[in-house]
């Protein structure tokens, strides 16, 4: 694949990233970028994982939610009881 940057300034700031030692050439320089952008795209939260977020928030404002350290020490008990 080639890719043509349109803008010089962005051509520039790459230039100067190779020429500063950040990457070994322009195409790292740019495949760097494109895996960053995947990354960011990874972590972004589906619809329906910010939904079931948001309904554990409303459960543990009501009062509902569960004290970590006395659920550890019952599962700690259930698992020695085999």
């Amino acid at each position: 694949m080639q890719v043509q940057l349109k803008k010089p300034e962005l051509e520039k700031f790459i230039d100067d990233q190779v020429k500063a030692g950040h990457f070994p050439t322009p195409e790292a320089a740019v495949e760097a970028a494109v895996q960053q952008m995947m990354l960011e795209q990874m972590r972004e939260l589906d619809d329906d994982t910010v939904n079931a977020i948001n309904r554990a928030e409303e459960q543990i404002d009501g009062g509902q939610g569960v004290d970590f350290k006395k659920f550890a020490a019952d599962m700690r008990k259930k698992l020695a009881a085999g």
